[in-house]
């Protein structure tokens, strides 16, 4: 009796161990500063594991008893993998509207042409928004943010219950509002720049037609450049401070969209 009673509960605590790692280990392996490309897939792995082992005997409580069957173990799984993919994807999606900020703030600036390897994405991308997804990761852990994430990931065993089949259109609009919401953070970061740039073409085509002999484009590109890199400089505090509230605030904001 006392022999069955513990295989029951090691067995229902292993499940539940290897269950929440998918969901947490998911998320964590693709969500920003943890799982970034930069960080080694080891020391992801080893943290999601750590993570798993002090988090997992909060979630023993939406374990099934019984245990399900195979084919009742290997769905749970695929779901817990899903909800896992989508809570990373969100927080990767508003990271990304530093890169989005960048790629404008380059075009606008003359800068189109400086490509850079993002270490954030894994790909070549502008040199502004390789600086900017970078230096978003260091703020992300200044403004504790990296907490948000990882208490969304428990709370999602509320409104994501353990066996539940997702509504998955209701996730698929969800990621198109973030990727909305993110592509309208990032335009907002890089509006002084679009006007700075638009004021300034403005005033190039007026020279040009005063004194058409005088490349006036190709002079002007380096004050254009300079008086961009001055711009970043007053402007880039004030950016982080705007990205971060507004990282917060959609996390928040979609956790509960999500819950409701």
């Amino acid at each position: 009796m006392l022999e069955q009673t513990l295989q029951d509960f090691l067995g229902i605590h292993v499940f539940a161990f290897a269950l929440t790692f998918v969901r947490l280990g998911t998320a964590i392996m693709i969500m920003p500063g943890v799982g970034d490309s930069f960080v080694n897939t080891r020391v992801r792995l080893h943290f999601a594991v750590a993570f798993t082992l002090a988090l997992f005997p909060l979630t023993v409580g939406y374990m099934p008893d019984p245990l399900p069957d195979t084919y009742g173990i290997f769905s749970l799984i695929l779901m817990e993998f899903i909800i896992g993919i989508f809570f990373g994807a969100i927080a990767r999606i508003f990271m990304m509207a530093l890169d989005t900020a960048g790629m404008v703030i380059s075009i606008s600036s003359g800068l189109s042409n400086a490509q850079l390897f993002n270490p954030t994405l894994s790909t070549q991308g502008s040199l502004v928004g390789a600086f900017l997804s970078v230096t978003g990761i260091v703020v992300l852990f200044a403004m504790n943010l990296h907490h948000l994430l990882f208490a969304g990931i428990i709370e999602s065993y509320e409104f994501f219950p353990l066996g539940a089949i997702p509504d998955f259109g209701s996730m698929a609009e969800m990621i198109a509002r973030a990727v909305s919401a993110a592509f309208a953070i990032g335009i907002k970061i890089a509006a002084p720049f679009l006007v700075v740039s638009i004021l300034m073409y403005t005033g190039m085509g007026v020279l040009s037609r005063l004194m058409p002999q005088i490349q006036v484009f190709l002079i002007a590109l380096p004050m254009q450049i300079l008086i961009s890199l001055a711009l970043m400089a007053l402007f880039l505090s004030s950016a982080y401070l705007f990205w971060g509230t507004q990282f917060e605030q959609a996390i928040i904001f979609f956790l509960k969209s999500s819950g409701g």
